[in-house]
């Protein structure tokens, strides 16, 4: 069987981490298939953990909310990916793309290690919803002025990520009501992706 590609792309505290995770589980289970979640977020999170310049010019950006420069960005799932991919593993990649052009190298990434047919799962949710999300989520990141800058940044830097992949060919786009229980928006993307 070819493993699968998916890239998670909404607004910040919208679920796609938990959604990966129950994907991954749903593959394995009818496959037999092992996955990567590759969670940006969270290597982001330990990244600026640790001591040195980068980090700290890193942990500055994260700590007010603004969106990490193109090249860190890349940096941080390409390094992943190069260490962590096999050839016979399904691949959901969640919080990555944030920019247009973070997609571009993204979308030859996955040409260079012939992922054929990747699937954007786009978790539709509203900037309230959103925001109310990531404030009961209390991570040591999430203060209400940060997660306005997350939220005013989705709009200008991720929306037109979601365009670009909407209109290339050779992938598949999926879009989900991300404002409903756990279990109707895996039970959504499923029957969507045709996996039920």
């Amino acid at each position: 069987m070819t493993p699968r590609t998916f890239i998670m792309i909404g607004r910040s505290g919208c679920g796609k981490g938990t959604q990966a995770d129950l994907l991954l589980a749903y593959l394995k289970e009818k496959t037999g298939m092992e996955g990567y979640h590759l969670e940006t977020g969270k290597k982001f999170r330990e990244f600026i953990k640790t001591e040195g310049y980068t980090a700290d010019l890193a942990r500055e950006i994260i700590n007010t909310g603004r969106l990490q420069p193109e090249f860190l960005a890349i940096w941080n799932w390409t390094s992943s990916v190069i260490e962590n991919l096999k050839p016979d593993m399904n691949l959901v990649i969640d919080g990555a793309p944030r920019k247009l052009f973070e997609a571009e190298v993204l979308n030859l990434a996955l040409e260079f290690y012939k992922r054929e047919n990747p699937v954007v799962l786009f978790l539709n949710v509203s900037e309230n919803w959103a925001r109310e999300r990531l404030m009961a989520r209390q991570r040591g990141d999430d203060k209400l002025e940060g997660i306005n800058r997350r939220l005013a940044w989705y709009e200008t830097e991720v929306l037109p990520v979601v365009e670009f992949f909407k209109k290339k060919k050779s992938y598949g786009f999926l879009e989900i009501n991300g404002e409903q229980s756990i279990e109707k928006v895996q039970a959504d993307i499923l029957s969507g992706l045709k996996l039920k």
